[in-house]
């Protein structure tokens, strides 16, 4: 690998704009209470909802392409590497299980029991991904990094097409799920058990992290110039062009994380970093990207704290109701109305976890696995 490179602020930027838009997604009270952008496609389709999750993925890879260089031998790497992958997974494995505790039908206090507990899930693939980009990386190198690429898209496709169809209860994805963690350790928002982020589901994902591997790199070689901002584009083109081809016979699925998916969000990806990489490192607009840049400082832990949080409101009771929903009956709903009142409330939680990454940022506090 390269030597490490100084640190990108347009990366920065990108992941604590993705952050910020993850954490108001999240707050969603209803399908009925969200803007249609705020919410997932119902199944095939995409949504603006639908590209935050690669849109932080590929921010995951912009980053290591600055900092898989720094290790000074094979086993500091590998080392990193393992510990990462397993923190963050331990990370959200325990975050599916919090609050650790309940009361039974008796009112007396007891363990949540981990044979319901969700295995997979977002932080669990962002771990997945990551682990897997780095050895492919440390190994086979980015020649081999994109060979993986093409054949990952490829191989993904032939297993959902002849093991399943692209529906919610005949898909591949569920098949492997199923068989290896069983119904009760999967996501059930979707009226069965179902997990969207799925084991299967890591090899595509895991393209999206890789280009934005290739992107972090492309800039760190070429400099955050004109050339630079036109070539990102015209990938992102190429990328959104074979995905709607491709959409035609594997369409674009985020539950999926369809082949298609894959690339026609990298391509709007790269489509997003030109436009970070000319506002703020070229035209220095820094006033307005630099809320975002404090978010993109502390991603992980300020993630892990707001849906602590959450889960917490949503567990906590005033008389019948969660107080997550008092909150925003009692507050927003009854001057602001059903969905302008839901938006302000994510707004004003996602403006409340931002003053706590400031404060951190003032302190020089970075949490870091």
């Amino acid at each position: 690998m390269a030597n490490p490179q100084p640190r990108s602020q347009a990366i920065d930027v990108m992941r604590g704009l993705t952050l910020a838009l993850m954490i108001v997604v999240n707050m969603s009270i209803s399908e009925t209470l969200s803007y249609a952008p705020l919410l997932h496609a119902a199944w095939h389709g995409l949504t603006l909802t639908d590209v935050v999750f690669p849109t932080f993925l590929f921010a995951v890879g912009c980053s290591m392409s600055f900092s898989l260089g720094k290790y000074p031998n094979d086993g500091a790497l590998l080392g990193k590497v393992f510990k990462r992958t397993a923190l963050i997974f331990l990370c959200g494995y325990l975050l599916y299980w919090f609050p650790f505790f309940q009361f039974d039908p008796a009112g007396q206090l007891t363990l949540l029991p981990l044979a319901k507990t969700r295995i997979l899930g977002v932080l669990q693939r962002i771990a997945l991904c990551y682990g897997l980009a780095a050895l492919i990386l440390h190994y086979w190198r980015e020649r081999g990094a994109l060979i993986f690429c093409g054949l990952a898209l490829l191989v993904y496709w032939g297993l959902m097409t002849a093991l399943g169809d692209f529906t919610l209860a005949g898909n591949a994805a569920l098949k492997l799920d199923l068989w290896l963690f069983g119904e009760a350790h999967l996501y059930h928002g979707e009226g069965m058990a179902f997990d969207p982020e799925g084991l299967l589901g890591t090899l595509p994902a895991t393209v999206n992290l890789l280009v934005g591997y290739f992107a972090g790199r492309f800039i760190q070689a070429k400099g955050p110039g004109y050339e630079s901002i036109a070539k990102l584009m015209l990938a992102g083109v190429l990328c959104l062009l074979v995905a709607l081809c491709w959409s035609s016979v594997f369409p674009i699925n985020k539950k999926l994380w369809t082949s298609s998916y894959t690339l026609c969000t990298a391509g709007i990806d790269l489509f997003l970093l030109a436009a970070l990489v000319y506002g703020v490192d070229l035209l220095r607009l820094r006033r307005w990207a630099w809320p975002f840049e404090i978010f993109g400082k502390n991603t992980l832990f300020i993630y892990l704290l707001a849906e602590i949080v959450m889960t917490i409101l949503w567990t906590v009771k005033v008389g019948q109701q969660a107080a997550f929903e008092w909150i925003y009956q009692a507050a927003f709903q009854g001057w602001a109305g059903d969905k302008p009142g839901s938006l302000i409330f994510a707004l004003l939680f996602t403006l409340a976890c931002w003053l706590i990454a400031f404060a951190m940022d003032r302190k020089k506090v970075y949490i870091k696995l």
